[in-house]
């Protein structure tokens, strides 16, 4: 049961505490505004651009976005634009993110974190499986995609995963304790 509602639960973190629809959304919306204002990603009077191909984390990117427009002082625009952006948000989760470091680590590669430059990640500490709960609980329309192949890397990487939950949570946070 939800601690705080006392109803069934649609979400329970590695912890054992559980979430039912209405305190995941807000929790998870939290956790946007969260994010954002941690590293500072977007400030008042900016013009937000963002990628929308249709995709689970593209829809939930562009929510959070909404509702973090209406409560603050930014223009939304939908690439391509020919109008100035100030920055330009990425569909970027915590799974991808992992991947990617992992990947430059061994291959020898860049990292990047939640802002770079003028590409800013406000998914950036959410696992795909959160994302795509918040997208199915807000009855938010996505294309199904399927997954395409992955290397040895990913596999393992995704394996460790199953076998020790928030891994990638911590690869990401390393690299946050690195770059901050």
């Amino acid at each position: 049961m939800c601690k705080q509602c006392e109803t069934k639960p649609v979400y329970e973190f590695t912890n054992q505490r559980k979430l039912c629809k209405t305190c995941f959304v807000r929790w998870f919306q939290k956790k946007v505004l969260y994010t954002i204002r941690r590293f500072e990603l977007i400030k008042s009077g900016e013009v937000v651009g963002y990628k929308f191909e249709g995709s689970f984390r593209d829809v939930v990117l562009e929510d959070v976005l909404k509702m973090f427009a209406e409560k603050s002082m930014v223009e939304l625009i939908k690439l391509p634009t020919t109008k100035k952006l100030s920055k330009i948000a990425i569909a970027s989760t915590t799974d991808l993110e992992a991947d990617k470091i992992v990947h430059a680590l061994i291959n020898g590669g860049k990292l990047s974190s939640a802002v770079d430059g003028k590409m800013i990640k406000p998914l950036y500490l959410f696992l795909d499986k959160e994302v795509l709960l918040y997208a199915k609980l807000r009855n938010l329309r996505f294309k199904k995609t399927e997954e395409g192949t992955q290397d040895k890397i990913s596999e393992f990487i995704d394996g460790l995963e199953k076998k020790h939950p928030e891994v990638k949570q911590a690869v990401v946070s390393g690299l946050l304790k690195i770059n901050v």
